[in-house]
């Protein structure tokens, strides 16, 4: 394992320049071509990406944008928000990266409490979510990245073959790099990382990556908006693997996609992977060179996990599953084997991470818990955020001295395995845990492509549910599953697009029982 001690910040606007040094001929496959720059085509290098994160950065440089200063990236989803956002930084700005799927008004939010950015966005962006109007008053400049120019914006290819700038070096604790949270109860909250932190999320990953260095090409298929899609190119970048990016994670198109580039590391969202169960029998066997599978975001339902499993060849193919959120990076571990996939408890989410995390369950006292009894996970932890932008007494709260409150509820047993049970704030009186009942769901009715359980107006449980292909539910099949289970309500069908999600496709439960008690206050 290299020595990863002497520079002990992860400053993404290196990472491509100091990978090309080393990697530069390594081969970088995109679904899509770059907005920017369309002629680039779809097969590039690290080296050729350097070279595009280094004339970016040039150019807004002469533009006007100068060290500490936040740079909003609001633009429609493509690879160049990674570039775009490392250009940003490698000039010692702040990148503020907002999901394009945010609803115009959430995003005008965000970049009022960025307090006058400048707005990285493109033509159709503006076109989609702002009816043709630059939001200019929200911003101290618009630049737009592709497209023309319209009233309010100026155009960054305006700047293009500016004079080429070194990379500025900010100090590990300041703030480098502007994330948002998933946003499931409502309006995301801007967490703000340094160097230092970013860097202490990133060495366990870089560990765990270690035996597939080189070796197997990567392919991500995540939100570009979130930090651990920066810690997963950056520690592939580093160890020289080919990697295969993926915007659109439609099964038809990913099957192609990997039919031709035989990824051996696969990494997407957990919503994502349940509709990749398609392509467990898919022509060509898409999924057949993987060796290992790797989810974040969200714990995965065992259906899941175990198809994943069985589409591989591999001889011993593993899943890699890690527990966290956006404010703390990686919490706990835990790997799958086919054998173990089918015999395991879905709410084990492993253990955490060794010799990088401490953790404890606590009572509404704050005072710990016994073992095995329910309470909320905390956290102590290097790689934690300096805090939320403009709403610092609610990071506040989350803290009891040194720990961090995750907001879950959890137990740990005897031999220190910790178990998920709820977010807090879904909690359901009636029920130990929705979660469980929703695992326990998806493996007893294959047809289910998603389902929440959420509160109803009586706090009585609702399940929501969606179906493969949109097909009627059985309605026998489902009392038949759900008889041994606590009482619910019957259950509301909803077409799967019109579930509301974040960026990483997990369901807004809070938005999605508004939207129940709307529906039903519009029959009453």
């Amino acid at each position: 394992m290299p020595n990863e001690t002497a520079d002990r910040s992860f400053e993404i606007g290196r990472m491509f320049s100091d990978a090309a040094k080393r990697n530069g001929g390594v081969r970088i496959y995109l679904d899509q071509p770059l907005q920017l720059d369309p002629s680039r085509g779809t097969e590039t290098t690290v080296g050729e990406l350097a070279d595009v994160v280094g004339e970016l950065s040039a150019r807004l440089w002469a533009a006007g944008v100068r060290p500490s200063e936040r740079v909003a990236i609001y633009k429609t989803n493509n690879f160049d928000i990674v570039l775009l956002a490392c250009a940003a930084a490698r000039i010692g700005a702040v990148p503020a990266l907002l999901s394009p799927a945010l609803p115009a008004p959430i995003a005008t939010e965000l970049l009022r409490r960025l307090d006058q950015p400048w707005l990285l966005t493109d033509t159709d962006k503006i076109d989609s979510s702002f009816g043709g109007n630059a939001p200019a008053e929200a911003a101290h400049r618009v630049l737009v990245t592709a497209g023309q120019e319209i009233d309010g914006t100026t155009a960054l290819s305006d700047y293009a073959g500016a004079a080429r700038r070194e990379p500025v070096r900010l100090h590990p604790r300041q703030p480098a790099l502007i994330t948002h949270s998933s946003g499931t109860t409502g309006v995301p909250k801007l967490a703000v990382h340094c160097g230092d932190s970013l860097w202490h999320r990133m060495l366990p990953q870089k560990i765990m990556a270690w035996p597939i260095r080189r070796t197997e090409t990567a392919a991500l298929c995540m939100t570009f908006v979130h930090s651990r899609f920066y810690n997963a190119l950056r520690v592939f970048l580093d160890y020289g693997n080919p990697m295969v990016i993926a915007t659109d994670h439609d099964p038809k198109r990913i099957a192609r996609l990997f039919a031709h580039t035989r990824p051996g590391y696969v990494e997407t969202h957990p919503n994502t992977y349940i509709d990749w169960e398609e392509l467990t029998d898919a022509p060509l066997a898409p999924l057949a060179n993987v060796r290992c599978f790797g989810g974040t975001f969200d714990a995965m339902h065992p259906r899941t996990i175990q198809r994943m499993l069985g589409a591989s060849h591999r001889r011993f193919p593993i899943f890699l599953q890690l527990y966290g959120q956006s404010e703390t990076g990686p919490v706990c571990v835990r790997f799958f084997t086919r054998r173990g996939a089918a015999k395991t408890a879905a709410r084990f989410i492993g253990i955490p991470v060794p010799w990088f995390v401490r953790l404890r369950v606590t009572g509404h006292d704050g005072k710990p818990v016994r073992r095995k009894e329910i309470g909320h996970l905390e956290v102590k932890i290097s790689s934690r955020i300096l805090t939320y932008l403009g709403e610092q007494d609610r990071y506040a709260e989350q803290l009891r001295g040194k720990w961090w409150r995750m907001g879950d509820m959890g137990s740990r047993d005897r031999w220190g395995r910790v178990y998920l049970m709820d977010r807090e704030v879904d909690q359901i009186d009636s029920m130990d845990s929705n979660l469980k009942t929703e695992d326990i769901l998806m493996s007893r009715l294959e047809e289910l492509r998603e389902i929440a359980i959420v509160a109803g107006s009586s706090g009585e449980p609702v399940p929501v549910i969606c179906t493969k292909g949109e097909q009627p539910l059985d309605m026998q099949r489902w009392r038949l599953a759900t008889s041994d289970l606590p009482p619910m309500a019957a259950p509301v069908q909803l077409p799967f697009d019109e579930v509301p999600r974040t960026s990483t496709w997990k369901v807004q439960r809070s938005e999605l029982t508004r939207l129940l008690g709307r529906a039903k206050s519009g029959q009453a």
